[in-house]
């Protein structure tokens, strides 16, 4: 008998309902960065190459 009324007050409570709400959330954000990351990784070398090559290839005016 004391136990259902013990788990009967647990199913009311809302207290701790926010504090979950958040792990979840916040662990979807992250599995969702980890994973962009991922997919992105292994262009991010290409990428930086063809900004270095960009880079010293130009020529800066510094005459006015």
């Amino acid at each position: 008998m004391k136990m259902f009324k013990l788990l009967g007050r647990f199913t009311q409570e809302e207290d701790g309902a926010v504090t979950v709400d958040w792990v979840i959330l916040t662990a979807g954000v992250v599995g969702l960065v980890y994973v962009a990351m991922n997919g992105l990784r292994g262009n991010m070398s290409s990428i930086g190459a063809n900004v270095q090559d960009n880079m010293s290839n130009m020529q800066i005016n510094t005459s006015f």
